[in-house]
């Protein structure tokens, strides 16, 4: 049990590392083309701190731990849209104009939406992970058409690596991704075998643990006053883990939840946390200190209900 303990303690670290210096370097990719901040954030970044959600769905669909890759998004929802957003708060207060609020966060909304359809009857299969990562792609392309040419003049960084720096750097941060997710799982799930605990709860925990990519991108962002990114990064991975990160392990298999009524609390609750922030963000254009505590105190129950 132990060992079990160690390595998945290993391949959390692993992947949240490998993550953080992929999106990183990704980020210094994008830049150098002139793509801009709040862009970046809610695309690349986003997707980039989902790898390990990503992986963990594909790896948990193949070891037949659906219930693992639910628990895993969700956890990882409701930790980013309460937990994640308080700590990053507390560094440098977030600034978000309401229109971005609104546009963005209904398309979080109808994410996670789409999200709760496909788990209705607790099997969500190919063909639908396949919709889902469609739905995505469509998103990210109407995102870029719409907005992403008159932001690009914008806010564009001087300070960022060449290709031939950036891309060694993402390729070594996703092999971390691919190893510590594949680690993480196996031994996650073992260890919840061996201790008697379900593996839905373990799902949860893995899903704060795979929300620290998206803090430390966050913070950092905030704290060097790239506010594009640190909001752009958060409701983006909001919008990508319901139907990309879930839609990508369905199409290579079967994701397949053993007890689908025991999941409606969390997913409800989910839900409800994310518009009482939305709403937070949209009526105070932004999250203060003060407004920060209130998502903390948020996120606390998601560990009961």
């Amino acid at each position: 049990m132990y060992l079990e303990a160690i390595l998945f303690v290993v391949g959390l670290a692993a992947l949240v590392a490998g993550a953080n210096r992929a999106v990183t370097a990704a980020a210094d990719l994008a830049l150098y083309y002139g793509v801009s901040q709040f862009f970046i954030g809610v695309t690349l970044i986003s997707v980039g701190t989902s790898v390990p959600e990503m992986v963990t769905s594909v790896y948990a669909s193949y070891y037949g731990a659906g219930d693992l890759v639910v628990g895993n998004i969700v956890g990882s929802e409701t930790a980013q849209i309460t937990l994640a957003i308080a700590v990053v708060a507390s560094v440098a207060p977030f600034v978000a104009d309401r229109r971005n609020v609104l546009v963005y966060g209904s398309a979080m909304l109808l994410a996670m939406i789409v999200m709760l359809l496909a788990l209705d009857d607790g099997v969500v299969g190919r063909s639908e992970g396949f919709l889902m990562m469609l739905a995505y792609v469509q998103f990210v392309y109407v995102l870029y058409t719409n907005e992403g040419g008159e932001e690009i003049a914008e806010e564009v960084v001087e300070d960022r690596k060449p290709p031939r720096e950036a891309i060694p750097l993402i390729l070594v941060g996703l092999a971390l991704v691919a190893v510590g997710g594949q680690v993480m799982v196996t031994n996650g799930v073992a260890l919840a075998r061996l201790v008697g605990i379900p593996e839905y709860l373990v799902g949860l925990l893995t899903g704060l643990g795979t929300t620290l990519p998206e803090i430390v991108v966050a913070g950092i962002a905030a704290h060097e006053g790239r506010g594009g990114i640190s909001v752009g990064a958060i409701l983006g991975s909001n919008i990508t883990d319901p139907v990309f990160s879930l839609g990508i392990g369905a199409v290579f298999f079967d994701v397949v939840v053993d007890d689908i009524g025991a999941l409606w609390p969390s997913l409800v609750y989910m839900v409800v946390v994310s518009i009482a922030v939305l709403a937070l963000f949209y009526w105070r254009e932004g999250i203060d200190r003060r407004a920060a505590v209130v998502c903390l105190l948020l996120y606390l129950p998601s560990f009961v209900v």
